[in-house]
């Protein structure tokens, strides 16, 4: 999971400072004491203060008393156990407020003295209610951590899980999910990771891997992305470039590759890499191979199961024809053919088994494509993006960019789209995409669509945020 934490009162006992601090300074000030054992927050009507005493007060002291903090019970310890279980913990704090001189170094600072571990630290401004949701938003966190009830409701209207931390403050709103120490905290998610896992989409990756680079990434970015995943297999589809190596050949060499990979990010393969086809639909292969039974097998075990095609279609309409059930079972998100603005879909993974395409139209089965030009083609990035966030990150980092250059098939270019990834970040974030359900087109021999009115819908991507895509996609690669 990707778990958003807050600091002040969450990790620090924030409250408890600011309330002994602000009774000293009563006591300097008229010793009137509290006024107000129950105010809505201890800034405002807990002393019989104005508002311009209050503000110069604590304006002119906020640095001193951050400095004073310390963890809630058990806190760090707490947080240590969620990251080792796997979670990743982002800190996001509202000091980004103007309250502090340098609130990045100060926090920093107060994290490390105390051994608080995360994975990445993130400001925001707590006077905006809805700053810590976008940040939530962008970086696809599924549950955060927070006292704020303003806050925390907004979090929650946007679809953000929250547990809200107790305080003597927020007690009002009867609504939240509350939690009051960091045990019950670490047992809650213990629990709700276990749900999660039980939630995971079941995916199958059909890839043409040593084909070009982009099946790379995009192998790379769906390992990485296990928290919403359970992934059944990665079938091997067939290739062939014209005086290149055998499909047979290249079958080998791709299976080898998706090793290499998964072995670099610990992904234990055993009984979950199968070779598919040795040839194509349109030259009449119809053999069973270990790829298309292992696609029938999870396909019937599963109450459903999504298969993202990254190459030649060929595996999964093999699967369809041994057993047509299947497709009541199965989803297929695939990177193929061109946008209907588009004359024809002389595009490689279509070109290549053009009777697969159509067996998999016919079929009925539920079906996205992502076309290639016009759509995935926005995708283009280039080597110098690439090392600036991923060089020296790790052994895999570093071969993706030295694929990315030189990619074995279209010689040294230093820009490149690497279209697979969109499959894998459709299935991350689907708001990421503009879509439109359209009646199945049918297939004319030059390859271009046909549109019909059949009642039969498939679904077309028309348009993918390549700003997002890109930012998810460098940062979960290059986490260590």
């Amino acid at each position: 999971m990707r778990i958003g934490i807050d600091i002040d009162n969450c990790i620090s006992n924030f409250d408890d400072v600011l309330l002994k601090e602000y009774l000293k300074h009563d006591k300097e000030l008229r010793n009137t004491g509290i006024i107000n054992e129950n105010p809505e927050y201890l800034r405002t009507g807990m002393f019989d203060w104005t508002e311009e005493e209050e503000k110069s007060f604590y304006n002119a002291n906020i640095e001193e008393f951050a400095k004073k903090l310390k963890p809630v019970e058990d806190a760090s310890d707490y947080i240590k156990k969620l990251k080792e279980d796997g979670n990743k913990i982002y800190i996001i704090t509202g000091r980004d407020n103007g309250e502090y001189k340098n609130p990045k170094e100060l926090t920093k600072n107060w994290l490390d003295r105390y051994g608080i571990v995360y994975d990445e630290l993130i400001f925001t401004n707590a006077y905006d209610k809805h700053a810590k949701t976008e940040v939530c938003l962008e970086n696809n966190i599924d549950l955060m951590i927070e006292d704020s009830t303003r806050i925390s409701l907004d979090l929650i209207n946007n679809g953000i899980k929250v547990y809200t931390m107790n305080t003597r403050y927020n007690k009002k709103e009867q609504t939240l999910d509350r939690v009051s120490n960091w045990k019950e905290i670490y047992e809650r998610i213990s629990n709700l990771a276990k749900k999660e896992d039980n939630k995971k989409v079941n995916i199958i990756l059909d890839t043409d891997i040593y084909n070009e680079c982009d099946d790379q990434f995009a192998l790379a970015y769906l390992l990485k992305s296990q928290d919403k995943f359970n992934i059944e297999a990665i079938t091997v589809a067939p290739y062939h470039h014209d005086n290149n190596i055998s499909i047979e050949e290249g079958i080998n060499k791709s299976y080898d590759e998706i090793i290499k990979i998964c072995t670099w990010l610990n992904f234990d393969f055993n009984n979950k890499i199968f070779k598919g086809s040795t040839d194509y639909v349109q030259n009449g292969y119809n053999e069973e191979n270990d790829a298309v039974s292992k696609i029938i097998e999870i396909a019937n075990k599963n109450g459903k199961t999504y298969i993202l095609a990254i190459g030649a279609i060929t595996n999964v309409a093999i699967a369809i024809k041994k057993d047509p059930k299947i497709v009541d079972k199965i989803e297929v998100v695939w990177l193929g053919g061109h946008s209907f603005l588009s004359k024809d879909n002389k595009e490689f993974n279509f070109r290549q088994d053009v009777q697969a395409v159509r067996t998999v139209f016919e079929s009925k089965v539920k079906l996205t494509i992502i076309p290639c030009k016009n759509v995935a083609s926005n995708l283009r990035t280039s080597i110098y993006e690439l090392e600036h966030f991923l060089k020296g990150k790790s052994e895999l980092c570093d071969y993706l960019c030295k694929r990315f250059y030189d990619d074995g098939i279209h010689g040294i270019q230093e820009r490149r789209v690497i279209w697979d990834i969109s499959v894998v970040a459709y299935m991350i974030n689907k708001e990421w995409f503009e879509t439109e359900e359209v009646s199945r087109p049918n297939i004319n021999d030059d390859t271009s669509y046909e549109m019909t009115q059949s009642d039969y819908k498939i679904t077309v991507v028309n348009y993918l945020n390549v700003d997002k895509i890109f930012k998810d996609l460098f940062k979960k690669l290059g986490e260590i």
